[in-house]
């Protein structure tokens, strides 16, 4: 049926009610039988649509034709969390093509990135084509082994990543494809992706979260490196990180990930003392021209704005822990963030608090 008007404008495609292929379905109203005292005013194609999907619950059927309105419905309202699990046991019951089904998922995804329900569907779809028997599923094609179809699925979320790059469900989507199929060669990508979204965007939270996942977390857990070689990535991630807090040192991500590796891999602070100083200073120090660089502790950039909450707060950290006099360097830092720096937050006080009675007899 065309859906063109005899000028050319586009119509709205006729509604179940009043399509012939649908009048074996009797419609169920989302308020049948009760007075709601609020009721939602749906607008009408929507609530034709789910007044029809009502029916087809209640009747059971599982069709090419059930999928066709599921679709209609999610695409009205992605959160609509009964339509998609009728749509995903549809799918198993008629034997549809499940990789055909993830593709059409991919503009919903892109559309709907921030609903969880789309990336549980993709989640789902991606447990069958991974890891089922071939004869148990449907394919419109023979699918290559689990890596080629995890490595699709990651091309894919780099592309939803361009168009958000700090989504949730995205991110935690990609966690749990490297986590579920777990091969070297997936996790082997993923520092270099990382870095490619962190030099484009030195702020990015979600890429310094992730970058922990692989580097400490699962990826690093599975990597069966030596001490030897634990030891070279620790060092290499103290200077990557070194380097892009000169960068941005007001920049939080950067410090939240050099505290959290340096606690998970149980390393001192002490070491980055002389790091975090100059941080701490009004202004970067002005240096001369037979002045020999640090390369191991770079400077703040000369448009730094100075001194940086985070390394006075990372630096009486630093000193809280050697104890002893050095609490006292770390009560006047602290102090410095409660009276000038930092004066919303009463969290300071707190913390001076803590270390002078700790540090009590």
């Amino acid at each position: 049926m065309s859906h063109v008007s005899g000028d050319n404008t586009p119509m709205k495609p006729p509604l179940y009610c009043e399509r012939e292929d649908w009048t074996d379905i009797v419609p169920i109203p989302q308020y049948d039988g009760v007075n709601p005292i609020a009721p939602i005013f749906y607008n009408p194609e929507y609530k034709d649509a789910t007044d029809y999907f009502r029916g087809i619950v209640k009747t059971g059927e599982m069709s090419q034709r059930v999928l066709e309105l599921t679709e209609k419905i999610i695409r009205m309202n992605a959160a609509h969390y009964s339509a998609w699990q009728y749509r995903y046991r549809t799918l198993l019951a008629i034997k549809a093509p499940l990789d055909v089904e993830l593709r059409l998922m991919d503009a919903i995804a892109i559309h709907f990135m921030k609903t969880y329900q789309v990336w549980h569907h993709r989640r789902l779809l991606l447990t069958l084509l991974i890891s089922a028997s071939p004869s148990t599923i449907t394919t419109s094609k023979p699918l290559h082994d689990a890596l080629d179809v995890a490595t699709n699925e990651l091309e894919f979320i780099a592309k939803v990543l361009d168009e958000d790059s700090k989504n949730y469900h995205t991110w935690s989507y990609r966690e749990w494809i490297l986590a579920h199929v777990d091969d070297a060669r997936l996790w082997l990508g993923e520092l270099p992706f990382v870095d490619d979204l962190l030099e484009a965007d030195v702020r990015n939270n979600s890429a310094w979260h992730h970058r922990f996942f692989v580097v400490f977390s699962r990826g690093g857990r599975r990597s069966g490196a030596t001490p030897a070689e634990e030891a070279e990535v620790l060092q290499r991630e103290i200077s990557f990180t070194k380097d892009k807090i000169s960068l941005a040192p007001n920049n939080s991500s950067a410090w939240n990930y050099l505290r959290g590796f340096l606690d998970h891999t149980r390393t001192s602070w002490s070491g980055l003392i002389d790091f975090a100083i100059p941080y701490t200073q009004p202004q970067p120090a002005t240096r001369s021209p037979d002045e020999v660089v640090d390369l191991d502790n770079p400077k703040p950039i000369a448009e730094a704005v100075l001194p940086c909450v985070a390394a006075l707060d990372f630096l009486a950290e630093a000193y809280v822990r050697e104890g002893g006099e050095a609490t006292r360097e770390a009560v006047k830092l602290w102090k410095s963030l409660a009276d000038e720096h930092d004066t919303i937050r009463k969290y300071w006080e707190y913390r001076i608090k803590e270390a002078l009675t700790n540090k009590s007899p």
